[in-house]
C-alpha cells in the first residue's frame, strides 16, 4: 500500500521530473485524498514544454 500511495512520487524521481518536489509535497500533503493523489499522479507523468529555437544565418 505505501508504494501505490507513493507512486506519483517514485515516478517523478525516476523521470528526474523538474517540478519533483512540489509533486512530492502534494503526494505527501494531499495524497491521501483521492483528487490529490491523482493530480500528483499526473503531474509526475507531464513533461515540460520543449522550447523552439530558430537559429537564423547572419544575413
Amino acid at each position: 500500500m505505501l508504494a501505490i500511495y507513493c507512486l506519483p512520487t517514485i515516478i517523478a524521481v525516476y523521470r528526474n521530473h523538474h517540478s519533483r518536489v512540489p509533486i512530492i509535497l502534494v503526494n505527501i500533503l494531499l495524497g491521501w485524498t483521492a483528487i490529490g493523489w491523482i493530480i500528483a499522479l499526473i503531474w509526475s507523468f507531464t513533461s515540460p514544454a520543449s522550447a523552439n529555437v530558430v537559429i537564423q544565418p547572419p544575413a
